[in-house]
C-alpha cells in the first residue's frame, strides 16, 4: 500500500529486494528515490542507515536532483563490512512551503503580518523538538532551542517591518538551524532494503596472472632434454616483480595433478609428445584431484611458503576453481554418479560441437546434488586453510546458478572476507544473475569492446547501469583471448588498452606476457596464442627484456602507482565521458565523489583525473575536447591547469581544448587537475 507520502521506485534495491545490492567499506554509492505529495505543498526526504548490528544511524537529507523531477538523491559511503540496511523517509516540509509562500506574499505586502504569525508558530514547533541532549550548552541552556524561539520572536516584533523580520528568515545560521531540526509532517518511512559490503578489494585491484610451472622452466631448444617444469619455489622469485610492478593479486591457473588420457598437447593437438605435460584445466591424475598439488609444482609446504611470500610482498594469491575432471580424477571411480553416462557406457566428455574435448569430463549436478555440493565445499574450504581468499571460478555458467547461491552464502557466512570471481563469457542475463546471487567480482566483454562508441555504451553500462550488483574485473587479456586489436596493434595497442582497463574501472588485470606485447595467434583469425602457455612451458627472459627497453612493466607500474595514489580510479560508479569531435579519441573522467572528497581536496579541486586516449594504434589523431565542467566539479567558464602524469608537460585549460596524441609517443594524456600556472619541465 502507497504511504502517506509516496516513496517509489527506491535504489539501490536487486531484484525487487530479493538480493542484496553491493557495495565495498568506504565506497561512495547513491541512495535515491521518488518522492512527491498531492496539492503544491513542499515534501522532503532523507535516509537512514541501519549497521549490521541492527542500530540506526542519523538521518542523511536527501536533495532532489533537479526542480520539478521528485527524483531524490543521496550520496552515502559504508564504514565496515556485513549485511546492512537503509530506508527512505518522506514527510511534509511546512517550514519550506511557508518560506514559498511568505516569499511571494510579504514582499508584496499582502497578509503580511498573517504570514508572520504563521511562520513564527511553526518555529516555535521546531524548538519544542528539540533534545536538549544534542544542543545543551556550558550554562545548561539550550543553544539551538533559543535560537528558534528567538526567530520566532523576531517574525512577531510589530515595531519591525515584516520584511525587516522575513529577512532575517533567510539568513544562511537560520536555514542551517531549522535543516538541523526539521518539522517532519505526514512521516512516511519505506521498507527496509539490503546492502552487502564487502572488503575493499572486492571493489579495488589489480590483478597479475601467471603459470607458476613456466617460471623457472628449464627447456632445450635442441628436444634432446627432457624439459624441466618450474614450481613454487622458482616461481616465488617471480613475486617481487609482481608486486614492483603495483600489482595487488596474484592469479594461478589450477595447481593439480593433469591428467594423461586424450592429454593436450602443443597448440592443442590431440597428439602430445612424451614431454608435454598438457592442459592444467584438465584436473585430476593418479597423484590426486582438486585438493592436491601436482608434483612438479611442490609440495603443499611449498604452497604455503608461496603464499607466506607473496603475503610479505603485499599480495594475495587467488587460486583457479575448475570444477572439471580428466578421465583420471580420483572422482570418476569413486563417484561416477557425478558424470553423464553415455548410452554406451561411456563418461561423456566435454563438446561444444564441432569441438571436441576429450580430456575433460564435465559434471553433472543433478545426479547427486548433496554429494558433490559437500565435496566441493570441503575442496574449497581445504584451500582457505591454506591462506586462500580469492578463488576465479573457471566457466561458472555451466553450473546450476542455485548451487553457487548456496555455496556462496554458506562461506559468506564464516568467511566474508574469502571473494569469488566469475569467469562467465556469456549471455548477459546468465552474468548478471550469476552477480546477483553472490559473485564479488565478474569479467566481461571488455576484451571486445574496442571502439569509441563501444566503450562509451559498455563502461557508462558498468559503472552506471549495473554497478549495485555487478563488480566488471576487466582483463586486458587472458591465456584464452588474445584479441585482433592487440594481434595488430603493436606496443601502442597494449599501452591503449591498458590504460583503458586501469583507469576506467577499480579493478582490472593482466596475464603474463602482457608487458612483452606478445601478439602472435596461433592462426589468422583465431584469439588463441600461438605457443600457447596452456599446453607447454613458457619461461620468459624478463630481465633481457626490460634490460633492452622492450618491456611495458614501467608503463604498467607507472598505472598501478596512479591508481593507488588517487582515490578517485578506486571507485566504480564515477566515471564520466566527456564529448570529443574525433571518431578515435575517447575522453573521460573520474573525480571523487560524497565524503571523501573535503577529505582529500587537492589544490581546491577535489581528486580529480581526466584522461585522453587515442584509440588507433596507427596513426595521430587530433580533436577538440569539450569538458562537462560540472562533472569535474567547476563551472563552466573556470581556468584550470591540468599536469600529464605520463609526459610530465602541464597545459592550461577550459572548457574547450586543443589534443594532439601520437600513439608512438604516448597514446593517452593522464591529467590530474589543479589552479595554478602551467609550467613545461
Amino acid at each position: 500500500m502507497i504511504g502517506r507520502i509516496p516513496i517509489q521506485d527506491i535504489q539501490p534495491v536487486v531484484d525487487c529486494g530479493q538480493r542484496p545490492a553491493k557495495a565495498a567499506a568506504g565506497e561512495t554509492f547513491e541512495i535515491s528515490a521518488t518522492v512527491f505529495r498531492e496539492g503544491h505543498d513542499a515534501v522532503a526526504a532523507g535516509a537512514v542507515l541501519i549497521d549490521p548490528a541492527g542500530t540506526p544511524g542519523r538521518m542523511l537529507p536527501m536533495r532532489e536532483t533537479s526542480p520539478g523531477t521528485d527524483r531524490w538523491t543521496v550520496e552515502v559511503s559504508l564504514p565496515s563490512e556485513g549485511l546492512w540496511h537503509y530506508r527512505v523517509e518522506a514527510w511534509s516540509d511546512p517550514v519550506a512551503t511557508w518560506l514559498h509562500d511568505a516569499g511571494i506574499k510579504i514582499p508584496r505586502g499582502l497578509d503580511a503580518d498573517l504570514m508572520c504569525e504563521e511562520g513564527a508558530r511553526l518555529f516555535e514547533r521546531a524548538a519544542k523538538g528539540v533534545r536538549a541532549a544534542d544542543c545543551r550548552t556550558s550554562d545548561g541552556t539550550c543553544g539551538h532551542r533559543a535560537a528558534l524561539l528567538a526567530v520566532a520572536g523576531r517574525l512577531r516584533d510589530d515595531n519591525v517591518d515584516p520584511r525587516a523580520r522575513f529577512a532575517v528568515v533567510q539568513m544562511p545560521e537560520t536555514a542551517a538551524l531549522i535543516a538541523a531540526h526539521p518539522l517532519r509532517d505526514l512521516l512516511t518511512r519505506s521498507g527496509r532494503n539490503r546492502i552487502r559490503v564487502d572488503r575493499r578489494r572486492a571493489l579495488f585491484g589489480s590483478w597479475y596472472e601467471f603459470f607458476p610451472r613456466s617460471e623457472g622452466a628449464v627447456i632445450d631448444p635442441e628436444g634432446a632434454v627432457a624439459p624441466k617444469s618450474g614450481n613454487f619455489r622458482t616461481a616465488a622469485k617471480r613475486l617481487p616483480a609482481v608486486a614492483q610492478m603495483g600489482f595487488d593479486v596474484v592469479y594461478l591457473p589450477p595447481i593439480h595433478p593433469i591428467g594423461t588420457q586424450f592429454r593436450k598437447g602443443r597448440n592443442n593437438t590431440l597428439t602430445p609428445d612424451q614431454y608435454d605435460p598438457g592442459s592444467p584445466w584438465a584436473i585430476g591424475a593418479e597423484e590426486g584431484g582438486h585438493d592436491a598439488i601436482h608434483p612438479d609444482l611442490g609440495t603443499i609446504e611449498d604452497f604455503d611458503a608461496f603464499v607466506a611470500r607473496a603475503r610479505e610482498l603485499g599480495l594475495e594469491v587467488a587460486l583457479d576453481l575448475a570444477l572439471q575432471c580428466s578421465p583420471d580424477h580420483p572422482w570418476v571411480k569413486e563417484h561416477p554418479e557425478w558424470f553423464n553416462i553415455r548410452a554406451d557406457g561411456t563418461i561423456a566428455y566435454a563438446e561444444n560441437p564441432p569441438k571436441k574435448y576429450q580430456d575433460i569430463y564435465p559434471l553433472n549436478f543433478d545426479k547427486d546434488p548433496e554429494g558433490l555440493y559437500a565435496e566441493v565445499k570441503r575442496v574449497v574450504r581445504h584451500w582457505m586453510d591454506h591462506g586462500v581468499r580469492i578463488f576465479r571460478v573457471d566457466n561458472p555458467h555451466t553450473k546450476p546458478v542455485r548451487f553457487w547461491e548456496r555455496l556462496l552464502a554458506d562461506i559468506n557466512t564464516t568467511d566474508p572476507d574469502v571473494l569469488f570471481l566469475a569467469e562467465a563469457f556469456t549471455r548477459p542475463a546468465m552474468m548478471q544473475t550469476l552477480a546477483k546471487v553472490g559473485f564479488h567480482q565478474s569479467y566481461t566483454y571488455f576484451t571486445w569492446r574496442n571502439s569509441k562508441p563501444e566503450v562509451e555504451e559498455y563502461l557508462s553500462e558498468l559503472s552506471h547501469e549495473t554497478s549495485h550488483f555487478l563488480r566488471p574485473n576487466l582483463f586486458v587479456n587472458t591465456p584464452d583471448i588474445l584479441h585482433e586489436y592487440l594481434q595488430h596493434g603493436g606496443v601502442p595497442g597494449f599501452k591503449i588498452r591498458a590504460v583503458l582497463a586501469a583507469l576506467m574501472a577499480p579493478t582490472w588485470g593482466v596475464y603474463a606476457g602482457y608487458e612483452l606485447a606478445e601478439n602472435v595467434p596461433v592462426r589468422p583469425g583465431s584469439e588463441e596464442y600461438l605457443d600457447s602457455e596452456k599446453y607447454q612451458y613458457r619461461p620468459r627472459d624478463w630481465a633481457t627484456a626490460e634490460r633492452e627497453g622492450r618491456s611495458l612493466a614501467p608503463f604498467i607500474t607507472q598505472l598501478n602507482l596512479l591508481r593507488r595514489a588517487h582515490p578517485a580510479l578506486q571507485e566504480l560508479r564515477n566515471l564520466r565521458f566527456h564529448n570529443v569531435d574525433q571518431p578515435d579519441l575517447i575522453c573521460f573522467s573520474k573525480r571523487l565523489n560524497g565524503a571523501y572528497d573535503t577529505a582529500t581536496r587537492r589544490h581546491g579541486l577535489g581528486d580529480v583525473v581526466l584522461a585522453v586516449v587515442n584509440l588507433d594504434p596507427h596513426n595521430t589523431r587530433e580533436a577538440t575536447v569539450r569538458l562537462d565542467m560540472p562533472a569535474l566539479g567547476l563551472d563552466w567558464q573556470a581556468e584550470f591547469v591540468v599536469d600529464d602524469q605520463l609526459s610530465g608537460e602541464s597545459y592550461r585549460w577550459g572548457q574547450s581544448n586543443y589534443v594532439r596524441l601520437d600513439p608512438y609517443v604516448n597514446p593517452a594524456h593522464i591529467f590530474t587537475l589543479r589552479h595554478g600556472s602551467a609550467h613545461r619541465p
